[in-house]
């Protein structure tokens, strides 16, 4: 709560977009003339060689203090390599204006970043819940294809580097990384936890869900009908007109899926984790004491159509539409870290303790946040 108290006393001293707060450790801090927050190091020599931009965006009803946590940690660690912004643009009820919506207000936000802070070539995003369904839209937006102007003239090696060009608002895509994100929907079949698997109450949710968390609740359910076009979600699993979705997924070096094993009531495991009811591992405790609450990693590589089906016909019980994202997704590679915090005291927050969203009551979860920058690619 402490850092919500100090957001809350720089807005009411006035404090200007630019004024540096240092957080100790050698971190400083800037709140944006909009919420946000920018995290950086306070050393002059590390900071003027930073070119790696890492977008933080937090999930339904949040703020940029969720991931303030976060943020400090990876400019600790990282403090000659990374120039973290924590979004501001879609804070508390304005997360409630749609995935698409949001999404376009983070592209723009994030153009105005990169435009303020000149000097950066990489990308990177690091979001949680719903937030990760908002950068997948916003990096659909801001990809932009190579150039193949002259392709011909230019030789094998030369053609495939050219391909490799790709850019995500102009700067080279390289970590994208979700946390309890529920990558395929929310609708019904226990994939929302606290319905308790019941048909009924998942029927109810399909029905009502927009009462509470209007057009955003729609997408997460798949029951929007935008001009009689398909749901979002499943338009997100392609290349949808000047969207490029799929293309700008598949650019970033790396993508990284965090998922709750259980104890999640927000996002259930197989949601967040993109796999199927046979594809859930079996996991036994952490055997690293570096990261007690990792319990199991797998890297999964992309997969075409043929395959996908060849698994569903083992697992009756998958919805049609959740195969459709799911195997959209597997059309590019992911690194899955499963994490378990059931014997944590506060593993009903689970959803919240992933995050660190609260450094005084999250802090089981800073294991989770230093395996995610020990294998981030700088």
């Amino acid at each position: 709560m402490n850092t919500v108290r100090e957001s809350m006393k720089r807005l009411k001293n006035g404090m200007d977009e630019g004024e540096v707060e240092k957080n100790g450790g050698g971190v400083c801090s800037s709140e944006t003339v909009n919420g946000g927050e920018d995290v950086f190091s306070c050393d002059e020599s590390d900071a003027s060689s930073v070119d790696h931009l890492v977008i933080m965006v937090h999930g339904i009803l949040g703020s940029a203090t969720d991931w303030k946590f976060g943020a400090e940690q990876f400019v600790r660690r990282l403090p000659d390599k990374v120039f973290v912004h924590c979004s501001e643009r879609n804070m508390a009820k304005l997360t409630l204006d749609g995935v698409d919506v949001m999404g376009e207000r983070l592209s723009e936000e994030v153009l105005e970043v990169i435009k303020r802070k000149p000097g950066l070539k990489k990308i990177s995003f690091v979001s949680h819940s719903v937030g990760g369904l908002v950068a997948r839209y916003a990096i659909g937006r801001l990809y932009r294809p190579p150039r193949m102007e002259n392709i011909e003239d230019l030789s094998a090696n030369a053609c495939i580097e050219r391909l490799k060009g790709c850019t995500i608002a102009g700067l080279e895509p390289i970590n994208f990384i979700t946390v309890a994100t529920p990558h395929l929907a929310s609708r019904g079949n226990k994939q929302v936890p606290f319905l308790f698997g019941l048909t009924a109450l998942e029927k109810a949710a399909f029905h009502v869900i927009h009462w509470i968390f209007k057009r955003t609740g729609r997408h997460l359910f798949l029951c929007d009908n935008d001009e009689g076009r398909p749901p979002l979600l499943k338009r997100m699993v392609e290349d949808d007109g000047e969207l490029h979705f799929m293309s700008a997924l598949r650019s970033f070096k790396r993508r990284v899926a965090y998922s709750n094993v259980g104890y999640d009531h927000i996002v259930g495991w197989r949601t967040s984790s993109i796999r199927r009811n046979n594809e859930l591992p079996k996991w036994e405790e952490s055997l690293n004491e570096k990261y007690p609450h990792i319990v199991y990693e797998e890297h999964c590589k992309a997969y075409d159509g043929e395959q996908g089906e060849s698994v569903v016909k083992e697992d009756d019980s998958l919805d049609k539409v959740e195969e459709e994202l799911l195997t959209g997704l597997s059309k590019v590679s992911w690194d899955k870290v499963d994490v378990s915090f059931h014997m944590s005291r506060r593993k009903f927050a689970a959803h919240s303790v992933i995050q660190v969203k609260d450094p005084n009551m999250d802090a089981e979860g800073a294991d989770v946040i230093q395996h995610m920058i020990d294998n981030f690619i700088v």
